[in-house]
């Protein structure tokens, strides 16, 4: 067994008994067992007595590192845990790193992950989502399903299963909404679209409504500008999409029409809603 000692002048407490001078220091106890080797710390206090110097263990500290040691030293002297003033010269804080042992584990992406879920907030999407859906599947609501949908196009356009199998697990959702990767799959975020299809209109209006609070808009003209989507394969089950001329260039597939609603104020336009009809050839 061997001793290392850390010494420091300390006001902790009065001794008992009659005292020359004392001070404190932490001792580090190193013991060696089943071949392996053990380092504790105790916090030791020195007293000068008329009959000679004397130990005695204040506390046993166990395993520490260098910031916990040097966090001991500070409360032994008196320093205060924060910057009194702006001025105070306090003691750097260091530990010793082994570099080849460092490594990166679990990165995530954060920053426009944080950004889109507080303009959600901003907006009251979060709470508009609680009272249009406030059911959950099974025990997750579909609310916080749609704000992953949300986040995810704000941030990285792309498929559901681009979602659930990628972006969602490199990006720090799951620890911000608290969904394990795992509840996040393809399939449910499919479920969670058409969920949203069923409020599709009070989303557009509470949105328009919202836009005009935060940015003072007033509304003057509605304009509508007519795009197209066309399918490649029979699309049996989409009754809105036919066959006939092609704004797209493709007359050997099936298309719809997809008319997009626009208010215009002061020379610039906010998109206000998206519908889809039957297309008359």
């Amino acid at each position: 067994m061997t001793f290392d000692t850390v010494s420091m002048a300390s006001p902790l407490a009065e001794p008992s008994c009659d005292v020359v001078y004392w001070f404190m220091f932490l001792k580090k106890i190193s013991i060696d067992k089943d071949g392996k080797r053990h380092d504790y710390w105790a916090l030791v206090e020195s007293i000068r007595t008329e009959r000679g110097p004397r130990h005695c263990v204040v506390s046993y500290l166990g395993d520490m590192d260098e910031a916990g040691r040097l966090g001991i030293e500070q409360a032994a002297e008196g320093h205060p845990p924060v910057q009194e003033s702006l001025f105070d010269q306090t003691a750097p804080e260091w530990v010793e790193v082994n570099v080849r042992k460092v490594r990166t584990e679990r990165s995530r992406r954060f920053g426009d992950v944080w950004l889109a879920l507080e303009l959600i907030k901003k907006l009251g999407l979060d709470e508009l989502f609680e009272r249009v859906m406030p059911e959950t599947h099974p025990r997750i609501s579909w609310a916080a399903f749609a704000n992953v949908l949300i986040v995810s196009r704000f941030c990285e356009p792309s498929s559901e299963l681009h979602i659930a199998e990628q972006f969602y697990r490199t990006s720090a959702l799951a620890d911000l909404l608290g969904i394990p990767d795992d509840d996040i799959y393809d399939n449910r975020l499919y479920r969670t679209l058409d969920k949203l299809l069923e409020h599709k209109d009070a989303l557009q209006q509470y949105l328009k409504e919202r836009l005009g609070e935060l940015f003072n808009i007033d509304y003057d003209i509605l304009l509508y500008d007519v795009t197209s989507s066309y399918f490649e394969g029979g699309a049996s089950q989409n009754p809105q999409a036919q066959r006939g001329y092609s704004r797209d260039s493709r007359p050997d597939c099936k298309s719809q029409s997809d008319p997009l609603g626009t208010s215009v104020y002061r020379s610039c336009g906010y998109e206000r809603g998206h519908s889809s009809w039957v297309r008359d050839f």
